[in-house]
Parts: structure tokens; sequence; C-alpha cells
């Protein structure tokens, strides 16, 4: 009887992580079953939003449910990130990972948050190049002639950027690391606004990321002088690289998806999946192009990969420039 017993026990114990593993599948295949937020720690219009909003349609659209993008501003990125952070680890929330994220690594002191240990890398979206503009005048028509105006105007020439930690700031605190020259450096919170200063004329030079201004350049609301990539960017062929004039510059921003740390791995997988299929589908490839930058597929683990390594890139440069935040 005992015998029995046991026999019909192991049976019932088997059945019991049979249906669980087959709930689990199920579980995974139904992903996502109700709407996912995006969040984004700048607000509307800038790139970090349009890279969010170009992916999150795409996603919208072959997953069958709303991804949301819900904008976060302040902190310099980090009041959206730790909101990412703190959330559940359930695949319902994701964060468009920035270069603020590698740089704010060494430039807060007191970050409540480990982004690399913290996010789980999902997929890489875009690699971009930073464009040095300014507002139409500025007399300077080259970045060499930029540095000799901004040389007679000490303390005078306002540089404006989407935040402090950014990479629109940190690329102009390496370019006045590099030449000498003297900025004022004005944050704002996010592009958007930024720009509309740049636009009227209350600052006159930026490194914006170039698909949030790459609209206004073609307009001719703004003068492009260099793209910070080590070669010319062919969304914008007849402006030369910073790099040209002050060699050894470059700066490169990049763009991606995360999760907090512990989502499960088949909800990477299936957004991984999605977001790779989007970088090479011919209607969104072109859709990005005109972003101007370089489209990233490949492994969650490669867009870890390159978050660390941005991390590590920006340290040095954040401690030389002497930039820092609370």
């Amino acid at each position: 009887m005992q015998h029995l017993l046991r026999g019909f026990a192991v049976i019932v114990i088997a059945c019991v992580v049979a249906a669980g593993a087959s709930g689990a599948a199920r579980a995974a295949d139904d992903y996502p079953n109700h709407p996912v937020r995006l969040y984004v720690g700048y607000p509307p219009g800038g790139t970090v939003d349009i890279c969010a909003r170009i992916i999150g349609q795409y996603l919208s659209e072959h997953l069958q449910q709303q991804f949301v993008i819900e904008n976060k501003p302040g902190a310099g990125n980090n009041l959206a990130t730790e909101i990412a952070v703190r959330s559940a680890p359930d695949g319902y929330t994701l964060f468009l990972a920035n270069p603020a994220n590698a740089i704010n690594a060494t430039l807060y002191k007191n970050l409540s948050f480990n982004f690399i240990a913290d996010m789980a890398p999902v997929a890489g979206i875009i690699r971009v190049p930073n464009v040095m503009e300014v507002n139409p005048n500025v007399p300077a028509k080259t970045v060499a002639e930029f540095i000799a105006y901004a040389k007679a105007n000490p303390g005078k020439v306002n540089l404006a950027s989407s935040g402090i930690g950014t990479s629109v700031h940190l690329s102009g605190a390496l370019f006045m690391m590099m030449t000498g020259v003297d900025l004022i450096h004005v944050p704002y919170r996010g592009a958007a606004p930024a720009l509309t200063d740049m636009m009227g004329g209350q600052v006159q030079v930026m490194f914006d990321n170039l698909p949030s201004s790459i609209a206004y350049i073609r307009a001719g609301r703004l003068r492009a002088l260099g793209v910070t990539t080590a070669d010319r960017n062919p969304a914008l062929p007849d402006v030369p690289s910073v790099g040209e004039t002050v060699k050894g510059y470059e700066a490169v921003a990049f763009f991606g998806l995360t999760a907090p740390a512990g989502t499960p791995r088949s909800a990477i997988d299936k957004l991984n999946k999605t977001v790779n299929e989007a970088l090479a589908d011919p209607a969104m490839k072109a859709k990005l192009a005109e972003l101007g930058g370089e489209l990233i597929p490949g492994t969650p683990e490669d867009f870890g990969k390159l978050v660390a390594s941005e991390t590590a890139k920006w340290a040095p440069v954040v401690k030389a420039t002497g930039a820092a935040a609370e």
C-alpha cells in the first residue's frame, strides 16, 4: 500500500511540475497581456523621447499591447531611472537608457542605485552623434572660428545642454577642456526647452543629440559647425567632424531598452527579438536613419557591454572636467 501511495505521490508531483512549466510557457507566450510603461527621463521632443516613441509604436503594433511613454524629467535623468529601478521586475516597466546613465555613475556621488547592477539590458537601438550648433546670429561659421570667437569673448558665450550629466553637457565640457575656451553652462530640463532658447538667441551654442536638432539645422534655424563622431555623418555630409579641427575629439550617444534587474528572461528575450526585428524592418530602418545614427542590433548582453564600456569611458572625462552634481 505504501508503495502505491509513494507512486501516486510521484505522479502528483510530476503533474504539478509539468503544470507549472506549462503555465510558465503560457505566461511567456502571453507576454505582454496588459500595457507596458516605458519611462523616459526627459520632456517630449528630445532625442530620448523621439527614440522611445519610435520603438514604442513598433512594439505596440507587433506585440498587441500599448507601450505607454511616461516622461519623467528631473535630476539629470535620475528621477525616471530611480522609478524604473524601484518598479516590479515583471516585464511591464521598461526604461530608455541613454548616455546620462553612463555619465551619472561618476557625476553623482550619492545615487541610490547602481544602474549596471540594478537594471537589466534588453536591447540596443541606435547610436548617434551629437552636433555642435550655434544660433545663426553667432558670427562663427566653422569650429575654428567659434574657438576664436569664444576666446575673444570669455565668459560671455552660453553653452546650453539638456541637463547636467547628459552627453550634451559632457560633450561641451570635453570641448572646453580640449580647446581652453570659457563657456557658461546653462542646463535645461531636456533638449526641447534648450533648443527653444537656442533659436531665440538666449544661449549661443549647444552640442545636441543630432536627432532632436537636425530638422532645425535643415530649416536654417540653427547652424551646424561639426558632428562629434570621428567621421562625418551621412545625414549632414557637408558638416565636418569637430575632430577635424580639435584633434582627438569624439563623443557618441547611445540609446536602448532596459528593465529592472530580475525581469523574467522570457520577457527580455521576447522584447529583444521584437526590437531586433524593428531594426531590420525597411520602414523602421528608414525612419531611424532620419535620426542620423547607427543602428545597434544584438543580444541583451551586447547592449549590456556597451553600457558598461560607455560608463568606463566617461568616468575620466567627468573627473578631468571637474563636473559634479549632488
